[in-house]
C-alpha cells in the first residue's frame, strides 16, 4: 500500500496479505498487504487534511515528468502488466502507451481556463453586470476503484483528472492485479506529485469496500467494474456523487453493403484484443443475412491465425484471460448456447486461464451467451434480416455502452447513430475507439450516463462556483 506515499503493511503475517498469481503460469509474482478498516481510513483521513497549492503550471508540469517516465520505461512496465494480468505483451505495451496519453492530455487540459463568463444585461431587468464561473475542487476526497483488465491505464483515468484538478484521491486497485498501481503511484511521487494527494490501499474487497464508499471523506465515488457491483455502491454510497463506468454488450452490426474484409478484420480485432477483457470488446455480431455466410468464413479463417498462448511470448496475440474461473464461465456459457441450437465453428478450448478463441454461427438474440456480458475471446454470430430488425436485436439487452456499424450508407449510418441506445457509435472501426481525452460511458446497465476521459472526468471532480462583478 502507499498511504500518503509511505509504504503499509510491508510485514504481515500470511492471513493479512494478498498472493498475486501470474494467471498463465499459476506462480505467485508477489503479495500485496490486505488493509485493514483502520488503514483505509487513516488514508482517507491524512488526503482530506491536506490542500493543495500546486499551481496550473507544477500539475501540468508533474504530469509531463510522469509521462515521460512511463514512456522510458515501456518495457519494464508492459512486463508487469502481463505478469499480473495474462495480456499478451503486444496488448500491454499498447497500454503502457495510453497511461503515457492519459497522462500527456491531463497536463494540457490543466493549462486551459475553465471558467466562463456571462454577461447580465441580456433582458429588460437585466443589469450592468458580468456572471463569472470557476472549477473548484472537491471539499473531500475522491473515492476510486479499478478493475483487473486494464491494470494501469484504469488507475490513470482515475488518477490524472484528480492530479489535474488539484484534488486528493484515495484508490484500490483490483487485488488480481495491484502492482501496476502501485508502480503508477510511485512513477507519480518520482515525477513530483505530493504524495498525500494519492493512496493506493490494497486489501479484500469484502473487508474494505463499504469503507471505500461510505467514509464520511469521500465526496465522490467513482468506480469501474461490474454492474452487480456498480449498482450495490448506488445503493450503498448515500448523499454523494458516484460516476459508474460498467458492463457492455457491444455489437458489431455487418450491413449488405459492408467491407467483409474490414469488417471481419474489425470483428477479430475487437473480439480478441485484451483477451475479450473489455467493456467495449465485440460481444456480439450481427451480420445481415445476405452476407452472413462470407462474413463467417472470414472471421474463422482470421481467428484461425490468431495467435494465443504464452503471454510473455512477443509473437503471442492473446494471452490469458484472468483466471481460470472465468475461462469456465466462457466455457460453460458456450457449451450451453451449442446445446441451444448454435453452431461451434472454432474454439472453445481450455486450459487453466487459457481459453482459445471461439467463434459460434446461429446465435439466438435470447441464449445467454449474448444475452449477458460475457466478457472474453468469444465471437457469437447472429443473423438479421434488415435494419429494423438489426437495431431491435441491438437495443434488446440491459446493456448501452458502445457499438461499431460496418456500411458505407448514409441513411444507414444516420439511423444508427439516432436509434442505437448506446453511449458511442463507432462507424467502420470497433467499438471501442476513442482518444483517452474523449467523453466515455454508456447508458441503461452500462453507466448512468457519466462520462469519464479526461475532459468530462475533470468536470466530475470539481464543484462549479460562481461570482458576479459590477461592469
Amino acid at each position: 500500500m502507499r498511504i500518503a506515499g509511505k509504504k503499509v503493511g510491508a510485514e504481515r503475517n500470511g492471513d493479512r496479505v494478498i498472493q498475486v498469481v501470474n494467471p498463465y503460469t499459476g506462480q505467485s509474482i508477489g503479495s500485496v498487504p490486505k488493509a485493514t478498516i483502520e488503514e483505509v481510513r487513516h488514508a482517507f483521513e491524512t488526503a482530506a487534511a491536506y490542500r493543495s497549492k500546486l499551481t496550473r503550471f507544477e500539475r501540468a508540469d508533474i504530469l509531463d515528468r510522469a509521462a515521460t517516465l512511463i514512456r522510458s520505461r515501456t518495457t519494464e512496465i508492459a512486463a508487469l502488466i502481463t505478469s499480473e494480468s495474462g495480456l499478451c505483451l503486444k496488448d500491454s505495451t499498447y497500454e503502457v502507451g495510453r497511461v503515457a496519453d492519459v497522462l500527456g492530455f491531463g497536463a494540457n487540459e490543466v493549462l486551459k481556463d475553465d471558467g466562463q463568463i456571462f454577461s447580465c444585461d441580456l433582458t429588460p431587468h437585466g443589469k450592468k453586470r458580468r456572471v463569472y464561473t470557476q472549477r473548484d475542487p472537491l471539499l473531500g476526497v475522491i473515492s476510486a476503484i479499478t478493475p483487473f483488465n486494464h491494470p494501469m491505464n484504469q488507475v490513470a483515468h482515475k488518477v490524472v483528472p484528480s492530479i489535474a484538478t488539484n484534488n486528493r484521491m484515495v484508490l484500490k486497485p483490483s487485488e488480481k492485479v495491484p502492482f501496476s498501481a502501485l508502480l503508477l503511484a510511485d512513477i507519480l511521487y518520482e515525477a513530483g506529485l505530493p504524495p498525500e494527494m494519492f493512496s493506493v490501499v490494497t486489501g479484500d474487497p469484502r473487508e474494505i469496500a463499504d469503507e471505500l464508499i461510505t467514509n464520511p471523506h469521500a465526496d465522490i465515488v467513482t468506480f469501474t467494474g461490474g454492474v452487480s457491483i456498480g449498482k450495490y455502491i448506488a445503493a450503498k454510497a448515500g448523499y454523494r456523487r458516484i460516476v459508474l463506468e460498467l458492463g457492455g454488450n457491444d455489437p458489431i452490426i455487418v450491413m449488405e453493403d459492408a467491407d467483409l474484409d474490414e469488417a471481419s478484420s474489425l470483428a477479430v480485432q475487437g473480439s480478441y484484443k485484451n483477451s475479450g477483457q473489455r467493456c467495449t470488446a465485440i460481444k456480439r455480431m450481427l451480420v445481415h443475412e445476405k452476407v452472413a455466410g462470407r462474413f463467417t468464413d472470414l472471421v474463422v479463417e482470421k481467428t484461425r491465425a490468431w495467435k494465443y498462448g504464452d503471454p510473455a511470448d512477443p509473437a503471442t496475440e492473446m494471452g490469458t484471460v484472468i483466471d481460470e474461473a472465468a475461462a469456465r464461465l466462457f466455457e460453460m456459457r458456450v457449451n450451453e448456447a451449442v446445446a441451444e441450437g448454435a453452431r461451434l465453428l472454432i474454439g472453445n478450448q481450455r486450459n487453466g486461464a487459457r481459453y482459445a478463441p471461439t467463434v459460434l454461427d446461429q446465435v439466438r438474440p435470447d441464449m445467454t451467451l449474448v444475452r449477458e456480458e460475457t466478457f472474453g475471446p468469444v465471437s457469437p454470430i447472429i443473423r438479421f434480416a434488415n435494419i429494423d430488425e438489426a437495431i431491435k436485436i441491438s437495443n434488446g439487452t440491459a446493456y448501452g455502452l458502445s457499438s461499431s456499424v460496418c456500411t458505407n450508407r448514409l441513411d444507414y449510418i444516420t439511423r444508427f447513430v439516432s436509434e442505437l441506445q448506446v453511449g458511442s457509435v463507432n462507424v467502420r472501426e470497433v467499438p471501442g475507439y476513442r482518444l483517452e481525452l474523449t467523453p466515455f460511458g454508456g447508458i441503461k446497465d452500462s453507466g448512468l450516463g457519466y462520462k469519464e476521459g479526461v475532459q468530462e472526468a475533470m468536470k466530475s471532480f470539481t464543484n462549479t462556483k460562481t461570482y458576479s462583478l459590477p461592469w
